[in-house]
């Protein structure tokens, strides 16, 4: 029977005049049933080239990167060369030592000589086969061997008295004739005895250790680690495979590794520790991590020969010439391997967090140090530990503060409020212009920037260290967060970053609305999975992005985080006189720019505030809140802005209604008499409906 099978592509009433709307009915006669796997199909001529186009693509490079990257090679080379210089010098300056060991232990080596030489010559090796004929009462046997035993005896000690004989003779007759060179002889007649008088737990030469130098990585230790964690192939099933072979890449060794079938790279990342057990490496020098251009299960584990926390210090590409782009990524520190690692601030911000001695400073100063080579960046610093680690860029700062008193922090509140105010300023002048002015979206660019420079659009980079002292404040806490999270979603699209610095990660003194919102992360050694987790994002540590593995010791070394993905980085150190070098050359490149501003030329700064009582009531509204009572709202505005609206807290609930529905007649929001139940009855307040929209010229 044949079945036709009809497709209705448009099921809606056809309308005859729009052909547009036409319904198109397909019927296919003598419809076969489909497989679901198609057959297979001979490759095509050109198949080979695919092939070999695919195998192109992923093929090594014909010269090694060593040869082919000359700073890569000289280091290497320089390296090599004062690695064996320092070897031959230990070894040379001990040789005496290795000579009077090598004297001490003739007696011994030359006891060993003549019992091993006593026993050749009376060939005891024979001795158990003749006592084993003789037992058994084989004549002819035992006849045999005396023979063969006297065969082989007789020319060994003719031999031996002819050697020793010649030997004696030749000694004394030199010893009168040439006593330097026979002393000289006897030494090292007697060096050779002591080579045989060695011991085994009393090695001869004194050991070159130098911890942080690791042996070679190899196949057979990678294989044997990862089975020790439990990462091997199932009975009848494949295992671990190596992609490529273990190749040398940079300062260490890379091995690319596909795990079993079904076991992600991550499983690998969750157990480093474990790994560099089993390794018996230290863990600063093992670094797995997963190639997921290839596919989830595709390790890549590259093992440092050296220390990274024990080698020299890299310096900071910008530490002697050059200056930076904060619209490029800014150069701030190295991976393991010893590559530059960049970090991107615009169109982004920054949350730095660890625990107090991790090296926080040294991150915050390859920050501002590259911010500050930027003649058209404006920092402002809020430095609220009032140690002044950051006073050396202190002359080129528009503004600039130092210190842990509340003024300190108010004056924090206050950048933050004015960089609110730059980014509406900037998002209305963007939203005027014509689409064909801003092609890549509405946002400010360096073109841009170039273009309006009376509109200065240059970027503003805040940095706020030891924030926390601002999010635990009691007074400070609710406005500063709502202000850090507003910078961080609406500002970084016209030049505002925000750089936040705190070592107190936890929940207090980070929240949540903070941290979720931040763009680039960087997170140096803390304590547990927690503060991990408030820094680099939730489930971050269950991707294997911890930096609890990473010791205090390691001071700058954390994971740089944007989105999920993360790598490991030590920030550049740059000395405190360094830094005021650097500052020094910042200061000469705004100077002929003519980009100095605000404090730096000693002028006032000038901290705009352009929220309105309406932008408060939107910040402090109950989430789910479609009503609330005047005497609650001034409440939490009061806390929120203590500066603005404490006073109206010392009025009766009539008169901080009263001052509430004065302050919104300018806005035409007017309060009313509402009932909510399920608070106190019937009073003054506000309905969310009747409050303006914000306009942030988005």
């Amino acid at each position: 029977m044949t079945e036709n099978v009809v497709a209705l592509h448009k099921t809606t009433p056809p309308d005859l005049t729009d052909p547009l709307n036409e319904t198109i009915i397909d019927v296919i006669h003598d419809a076969e049933p489909r497989p679901v796997d198609p057959p297979e199909q001979a490759p095509h001529v050109g198949a080979w080239i695919a092939e070999k186009q695919a195998y192109l693509a992923d093929a090594p490079p014909v010269v090694p990167t060593f040869l082919r990257n000359a700073a890569e090679f000289v280091d290497a080379t320089r390296w090599t060369a004062s690695y064996y210089a320092h070897v031959i010098g230990f070894h040379t300056l001990r040789a005496p030592v290795y000579l009077a060991r090598l004297l001490l232990r003739a007696p011994r080596g030359a006891g060993r000589l003549i019992v091993r030489w006593g026993k050749w010559v009376a060939d005891t090796d024979a001795r158990p086969v003749e006592a084993k004929a003789a037992a058994s009462a084989d004549v002819e046997a035992w006849l045999a061997l005396s023979r063969e035993h006297s065969r082989r005896v007789r020319p060994r000690r003719i031999a031996s008295l002819a050697v020793a004989t010649a030997t004696a003779i030749t000694s004394t007759v030199s010893a009168f004739l040439v006593p330097g060179w026979t002393f000289t002889a006897a030494v090292a007649a007697a060096a050779l005895c002591g080579l045989n008088g060695r011991k085994g737990d009393k090695p001869l030469i004194t050991r070159y250790v130098a911890t942080n130098v690791m042996r070679r990585l190899d196949s057979t230790e990678v294989f044997d680690a990862l089975a020790a964690i439990g990462i091997e192939g199932k009975k009848g099933r494949r295992g671990v495979e190596f992609a490529s072979e273990v190749m040398r890449d940079g300062p260490g060794w890379r091995a690319e590794v596909d795990l079993p079938p079904g076991i992600e790279a991550t499983a690998v990342l969750e157990k480093r520790a474990a790994l560099a057990a089993a390794m018996r490496r230290p863990i600063s020098t093992v670094w797995p991590e997963a190639d997921r251009t290839a596919h989830p299960g595709r390790l890549v584990l590259w093992v440092a020969q050296r220390d990274p926390a024990k080698a020299g210090r890299k310096l900071w590409p910008l530490m002697k010439d050059g200056q930076a782009d904060v619209y490029e990524p800014l150069p701030f520190g190295f991976d393991p391997r010893g590559n530059l690692v960049e970090i991107t601030l615009m169109y982004s911000n920054l949350l730095v967090g660890g625990i107090p001695g991790s090296g926080k400073t040294s991150c915050a100063l390859a920050i501002v140090l590259g911010v500050a080579l930027d003649p058209t960046a404006e920092l402002w610093i809020y430095e609220l530990k009032g140690s002044g680690d950051l006073d050396s860029v202190k002359p080129i700062c528009h503004r600039y503060v130092s210190g842990d008193e509340d003024e300190d922090l108010e004056a924090a509140l206050a950048g933050m409020r004015s960089g609110i105010a730059e980014y509406q300023r900037r998002a209305a002048f963007v939203r005027s212009l014509p689409a064909s002015e801003v092609p890549e979206g509405r946002k400010v660019t360096r073109a841009l920037a170039e273009k309006y420079p009376e509109q200065q659009l240059g970027p503003r980079v805040i940095v706020i260290d030891e924030v926390q002292e601002l999010f635990t404040h009691p007074e400070y806490k609710e406005e500063a967060a709502a202000l850090a999270t507003r910078l961080i979603k609406k500002a970084r699209a016209y030049g505002i970053i925000l750089i936040l610095l705190t070592q107190n990660p936890d929940a207090p003194s980070l929240p949540t609305s903070v941290s979720s919102s931040v763009g680039t992360r960087l997170c140096l050694a803390v304590m547990d999975w927690r503060a991990n987790n408030n820094v680099l994002g939730t489930g971050a540590y269950d991707r294997g992005l911890r930096a609890t593995d990473i010791s205090v010791d390691e001071q700058g070394t954390g994971i740089l985080a944007r989105g999920r993905e993360g790598i490991t980085v030590r920030a550049a150190f740059i000395k405190q006189t360094e830094a005021d070098d650097i500052a020094g050359r910042a200061l000469a490149l705004r100077t002929a720019a003519g980009t100095l501003s605000g404090q730096s030329v000693g002028a006032a700064v000038e901290e705009k505030d352009v929220e309105t009582v309406v932008d408060h009531l939107r910040a402090i509204w109950p989430d789910g809140a479609e009503t609330v009572h005047s005497h609650r709202l001034v409440e939490a505005l009061a806390a929120y802005r203590a500066d603005l609206y404490r006073p109206w807290t010392e009025m009766d609930a009539a008169g901080a209604s009263t001052a509430l529905s004065a302050a919104l007649k300018p806005f035409k929001v007017s309060t009313r008499q509402l009932t909510i139940r399920d608070c106190c009855g019937g009073a003054k307040g506000l309905r969310w409906e009747d409050i303006p929209a914000a306009d942030d010229g988005e």
